[in-house]
């Protein structure tokens, strides 16, 4: 067994998804192991290097992960024969440029969500990365939560019969900075910045429903603005020009309907943040992002609608929790092996930029459907 180094330029990593998720918990969680299994028996060692535009964030960033190499020059970082991958989770609005380069300078590209503003340049982005020989890829890390592993578990086993529909239900209240500060950054209710609640959240939708359900064929979305009103980190007033509520239909192959109900304007009673519910003819289940809980059909109660008293049955004991039955480590990690497995061992890669490209291809329906005030159409990008 021998080790491989792996170099990988990590830019925009100091933000807090960035360090805590794709830093703390995947790279360095797979240094802490000593490596990622090959198959043929050697272990890959990532080695980062983080770049970014703050001195200080990254000196702070390098003294807390003990990771010794950083810098401010992306052009030299990418200019350095010894990292093959460049990696980028900055913001938005920049990545279709930061990729570009990256392609240029002959690295393999893996990106977080979404990977560009618009369909188009995702699908020019494929093909120039397809064009200059580079493997590429799109963070897709909620397929891998407890939760959603547990519902692909069922549907493999048959549980759901016939699966009839699904529905997701996403959100939290984000308070406005008035007198509360606000739990997200107010980028992500500036349309110039990248923000909006369709295009941060839906990409995750689409790979979700076609991982687990099916391919949607069409989609129906009302959006809108519910505190157009805001503070920013600095207290200052703003108007926000992006939704933050979103309601959509989703036709699936199969005849299979999808509903969802995503807001940063609701007040949660709920299991959890996120729940995805599937309905099947031999029975029901509900997720969060580590729960599971079911009901078949040999359970299933029949309750009594009665208007002149209280529900008499407790209708949330009446569904059994999913077990722990598979080993599963931290999402993002498990996405990041997944194509560092792709990079180095020519494994297979579920989350290419065709992926990054239908998630866009969502947001762009969902907001021509809310404009034009009808269905529309979601046709096959391929493969």
């Amino acid at each position: 067994m021998a080790q491989r180094r792996i170099g990988i330029v990590m830019h925009g990593v100091t933000g807090r998804i960035g360090t805590n998720q794709h830093l703390v918990n995947s790279i360095l969680a797979i240094r802490r192991e000593g490596g990622l299994p090959l198959s043929n028996g050697d272990r890959l060692m990532p080695d980062p290097i983080l770049v970014g535009r703050s001195v200080e964030k990254l000196q702070a960033l390098a003294a807390t992960t003990g990771i010794e190499r950083w810098t401010t020059d992306l052009d030299a970082a990418l200019a350095d024969p010894q990292d093959e991958i460049f990696f980028d989770s900055a913001y938005t609005a920049a990545r279709p440029a930061l990729a570009r380069r990256a392609i240029a300078a002959g690295k393999h590209i893996y990106l977080e969500k979404p990977v560009a503003p618009s369909l188009d340049e995702v699908l020019e982005l494929r093909r120039a990365a397809e064009a200059a020989g580079v493997k590429h890829g799109v963070v897709q890390d909620k397929l891998f939560l407890p939760g959603l592993a547990k519902l692909r578990l069922l549907k493999d086993q048959g549980f759901f019969g016939r699966l009839l529909s699904v529905r997701i239900d996403f959100g939290w209240w984000v308070f406005d900075g008035e007198q509360v500060p606000a739990q997200r950054s107010s980028w992500n209710y500036r349309l110039a910045d990248g923000g909006g609640l369709v295009l941060d959240m839906f990409p995750h939708w689409r790979y979700i429903m076609e991982g687990l359900f099916g391919r949607p064929t069409s989609v129906t979305c009302h959006i809108r603005t519910a505190q157009p009103h805001r503070r920013d980190e600095r207290g200052r007033p703003y108007a926000v020009d992006v939704e933050d509520e979103a309601r959509a239909l989703l036709e699936l192959e199969d005849g299979v309907v999808a509903e969802i109900n995503a807001s940063w304007a609701n007040r949660v009673r709920r299991d959890d943040l996120l729940t995805i519910t599937a309905e099947g003819t031999l029975g029901s289940a509900v997720a969060g992002l580590h729960r599971c809980v079911v009901q078949p059909l040999s359970t299933t109660p029949k309750p009594v609608w009665n208007v002149d008293v209280p529900a008499a049955q407790d209708l949330y004991a009446q569904w059994a929790p999913v077990p722990d039955l598979l080993p599963l480590k931290n999402s993002y990690r498990m996405a990041w092996e997944a194509f560092l497995r792709h990079v180095a061992d020519d494994g297979p890669n579920h989350a290419s930029l065709i992926e990054a490209a239908k998630g866009l291809q969502l947001i762009e329906a969902c907001h021509a459907s809310h404009r034009e005030r009808r269905w529309i159409d979601l046709p096959a990008l391929g493969g």
